[in-house]
C-alpha cells in the first residue's frame, strides 16, 4: 500500500454479504472525512444509500460508488465518480483532477477493505478497473482503464 493508512479505513459489510463468499454483483460505497481523513467503505449487493443520503454527500458528490460485476463474461471493477452536472461543488475541471489524484487512494481502499475475498479468490486480483466519469461536460464524460485490481494491493 502507498497511500492507505489501514487504521483510517472503517469497513461494513451490509445484509447479505460476507466477508469470505463472492456473490455478484458486489457494490462498494466509499465515502470519507475531509476533517479526519477516516475512510469508509459499505460492501453489499446494493449501494449504501443510508451513507450517501446526508446533505453534505449530496452536495459535495464526492463518493464513489464500485461494482464487481460480469461483463460479458468476464468479472469487471467498475468504478463511478461524479464530475459534474446537479447540484454539486466546483467545477468539472478541478473535481476531475481531484478524483485523478485520489484514485489510487480509493482503489487501495477497495482492494485492502475486501482483502479476505481477494485472499480466498485470488484471480480476482487480474480483474480489470474501469473508472466512469460521469459529468454533463464531454471533455470529462469518460471511461478510463486503470489496469487491474492487483495494481492497488499489497506489495
Amino acid at each position: 500500500m502507498k497511500r492507505l493508512n489501514p487504521l483510517k479505513l472503517h469497513v461494513t459489510y451490509l445484509t447479505g454479504t460476507t466477508p469470505e463468499d463472492l456473490v455478484v454483483p458486489r457494490l462498494y460505497t466509499l465515502t470519507h472525512s475531509d476533517i479526519t481523513g477516516e475512510l469508509f467503505l459499505s460492501i453489499g449487493n446494493q449501494y449504501d444509500k443510508k451513507q450517501i443520503s446526508g446533505l453534505y454527500t449530496r452536495l459535495m458528490r464526492d463518493e464513489v460508488l464500485a461494482e464487481l460485476c460480469d461483463d460479458e463474461n468476464q468479472l469487471i471493477l467498475k468504478v463511478y465518480c461524479h464530475v459534474s452536472g446537479g447540484l454539486v461543488i466546483g467545477t468539472a475541471r478541478w473535481r476531475y483532477n481531484i478524483f485523478q489524484h485520489e484514485l489510487p487512494l480509493v482503489l487501495e481502499a477497495l482492494r485492502y477493505g475486501d482483502r479476505i475475498l481477494f485472499k480466498r479468490h485470488p484471480e480476482l486480483d487480474q480483474t480489470p478497473v474501469h473508472i466512469f466519469f460521469k459529468s454533463n461536460n464531454k471533455r470529462f464524460n469518460k471511461i478510463e482503464h486503470w489496469g487491474t485490481i492487483a495494481d492497488y494491493g499489497p506489495q
